[in-house]
């Protein structure tokens, strides 16, 4: 099990990586429209994005 929640971590910042890595200034233009969100908008896309990894997790698992 902790094998597998560090790999999951360790893809997650390859993952994070790879747009500033390829195209910064797309990048940073995306973090600056996110900074410019309210916290309701953020808290949104967080629970999103729970979403879509918890149905993609027990959709891998099933």
């Amino acid at each position: 099990m902790p094998e597998a929640f560090l790999a999951a971590c360790a893809l997650v910042l390859v993952l994070e990586g790879l747009l500033p890595l390829i195209a910064p200034r797309v990048w940073r233009e995306a973090f600056t429209r996110l900074t410019q969100l309210s916290d309701g908008q953020l808290r949104f896309i967080g629970l999103v994005s729970i979403g879509i990894g918890v149905i993609t997790l027990m959709v891998i698992r099933a």
